[in-house]
């Protein structure tokens, strides 16, 4: 299971993409809100921006499925199908899974949504406050749909019991978590690794590890805390100055923060670390594919992040493409 370790934009899309290339699971399963969430994979240099098919589309053998607990926008994830050119027998979408209408668009594009929280406007909020009221539409009453309907969990734990590679697939990041986060400045339900299994409907004691995700430095969305926030002057002298995948605004950066790295491995029970984006704090890692041939301060940086955290780090990525990466696993 891959998971976000901060605020999102934390790489999510690099690395489920590159494991999934790598490593060719069965099935890649996507977890999480629903489209407000953008994944960026750079594949045979193509960038691709997904916001409902799971990162692991680069892989031209695994299954991608979206679990019942995921919101789908039917347009967006018809029109990510056609990008892609995946075949769309590959692709299933749970029955159970919940429909954004237009409606809930309109709404969640208010200013006391958008304009106090900082929203994405995709609809997501209002729609999950509708299933918790039980009248929002599920994928099975959608005609759009028909064709990739399918009983996730069922699939999933049919090949856990084959013995098969499963691969899950997180969206947002921890502290934007609806429980765990900086409220009210979070997304619209829990995102930790708990609800990741949930959202696909496969109970914890079948997850053999938890990856979590950090950026080399800390980025953030809209409105809420960042600690450590850099001016945008600064943050863009440094490199870090980033446009977020689905709204287009400047996110927020700040430093490495430890703290909140800590405490994001402890509620997701994370086994081990991937760090992103190393070449944007050391340019000189930009495209490097081994450990040692990383520069001093890069390898002192990663050994400070293992020892105050407290969990090995497994894989580092040191430039946008899947292949820019270093795979510490094995």
């Amino acid at each position: 299971m891959v998971v976000g370790g901060f605020f999102g934009d934390e790489g999510k899309g690099k690395i489920v993409s590159y494991i999934s290339y790598h490593d060719k699971p069965a099935i890649v399963a996507r977890g999480g809100v629903g489209p407000n969430a953008g994944h960026t994979v750079t594949f045979r240099g193509k960038q691709y921006k997904l916001r409902q098919l799971p990162s692991g589309f680069v892989n031209e053998t695994s299954r991608l499925l979206i679990g019942p607990g995921v919101l789908i926008n039917p347009n967006i994830l018809l029109k990510e199908i056609r990008e892609t050119g995946v075949n769309p027998k590959r692709v299933g979408v749970d029955y159970q899974c919940g429909i954004i209408e237009d409606t809930h668009i309109k709404r969640d594009q208010k200013e006391d949504l958008k304009g106090r929280l900082g929203t994405t406007g995709t609809g997501c909020g209002p729609a999950n406050a509708d299933r918790a009221l039980r009248i929002l539409k599920l994928a099975r009453d959608v005609d759009q749909l028909k064709e990739f309907l399918t009983d996730v969990p069922g699939e999933l734990h049919e090949a856990i019991d084959n013995g098969e590679e499963v691969l899950i697939e997180g969206t947002q990041g921890t502290f934007l978590s609806l429980y765990h986060g900086t409220y009210p400045y979070v997304t619209s339900k829990d995102v930790t690794a708990s609800a990741i299994c949930s959202d696909v409907g496969i109970g914890p004691k079948y997850v053999k590890d938890v990856l979590i995700v950090f950026k080399a430095y800390v980025t953030r969305v809209g409105a809420g805390p960042l600690p450590g926030e850099l001016s945008e002057e600064e943050a863009e002298k440094r490199g870090w100055l980033e446009i977020a995948t689905v709204t287009g605004r400047k996110r927020r950066a700040a430093p490495f923060n430890f703290e909140l790295a800590r405490r994001a491995v402890k509620l997701n029970s994370a086994t081990m670390i991937a760090i992103t984006k190393l070449d944007r704090v050391y340019p000189d890692t930009y495209g490097v594919r081994d450990f040692d041939k990383l520069s001093d301060e890069a390898i002192e940086f990663v050994r400070r992040v293992e020892k105050e955290v407290g969990v090995p780090v497994k894989i580092i990525s040191t430039g946008p493409d899947i292949m820019d990466t270093i795979d510490l696993r094995y």
